[in-house]
């Protein structure tokens, strides 16, 4: 699915389709359909009626095939106010990120929030993981994305649960990554389980706010992407892990649950100079907690 940057009424001023007062198809001279939106640009309009310029606010190319018909139906059934909402934060976020995002975005966002706006009529709250570790590691997305969301609830006077910030987030990091939908989801997940692997072998919750937490968690991140990449760290000098392995056997002992996990998970074996560095971030989580538990007595 392809986007103008600007309206283009200009090019293609002939009514094809009304789907409703504010969503019209036309057709341009090179016989391609296009999606123009704009509040009453629809109103009273038949085809082969002449559109008004001033009044077309969006204009985009929608996919072919199935993929077309439902984006068409959503742009049909979903009320303007929420689509005109949604474009706007979403123009908001490309100029916050420097990054175009596409149709496809708009639309799935456009789809979702009408979908959360139902539910919560209905009182029906979807839940969703809250995924802390977002703010770490992607925090122009994350913050770009609660912009969104408190841009869609301001238009449309409507408040959205703090959660949605995530799938937002989530939608933008597969937006302007060059990667299949749902990776980032994936990634997220493994990296929350190996947090809570950690949280439960020191037994505490880790403070999201430390920087030992957020230097935890971009390792824990590359580790995974080198799994998938298979560029694994490897090292023939065993001596350091061996002398971590038998200085810090608790941190050891957690960072052998993380390969247990990350082979069940993946498939793949972690390396020793992999494992290595595990031990030695746990280890200085579980200092810090202990510093804390235990703060350096005040001199008078």
């Amino acid at each position: 699915m392809s986007t103008d940057p600007k309206p283009a009424a200009a090019r293609a001023v002939v009514a094809h389709k009304v789907l409703n007062n504010n969503v019209v198809i036309t057709v341009d001279a090179g016989g391609t359909e296009r999606v123009l939106m704009g509040r009453g640009l629809g109103f009273q309009l038949k085809p082969d009626d002449i559109l008004d310029p001033v009044k077309v606010e969006k204009t985009f190319i929608l996919d072919d095939g199935a993929e077309g018909d439902r984006e068409r139906q959503i742009l049909t059934d979903v009320p303007y106010a929420v689509i005109e909402a949604v474009s706007r934060a979403v123009d908001e976020a490309e100029r916050a990120l420097g990054h175009q995002l596409g149709r496809r975005l708009t639309i799935a966002v456009i789809d979702h929030i009408q979908y959360v706006f139902e539910r919560l009529e209905q009182g029906i709250r979807i839940p969703t993981t809250s995924m802390p570790e977002l703010r770490v590691l992607h925090p122009q997305e994350f913050a770009a994305a609660t912009r969104m969301a408190s841009s869609i609830e301001s238009a449309l006077n409507k408040p959205l649960p703090d959660e949605e910030a995530v799938f937002l987030t989530m939608h933008l990091l597969n937006a302007t990554r060059d990667e299949p939908n749902g990776t980032a989801a994936l990634l997220f997940r493994r990296v929350q389980h190996v947090v809570a692997t950690v949280e439960s072998g020191l037994g505490v919750e880790l403070d999201l706010e430390s920087a030992d937490y957020a230097r935890f968690i971009l390792h824990v991140q590359f580790l995974l992407q080198r799994l998938v990449e298979r560029t694994m760290l490897a090292s023939g000098d065993t001596s350091f892990f061996e002398f971590a392995k038998h200085s810090y056997p608790r941190s050891h002992a957690i960072a052998l649950d993380v390969k247990a996990y990350v082979r069940e998970a993946t498939g793949s074996e972690l390396t020793d100079e992999e494992l290595l560095y595990v031990i030695v971030h746990v280890e200085r989580l579980r200092t810090q907690i202990a510093r804390g538990a235990n703060p350096d007595p005040v001199v008078t």
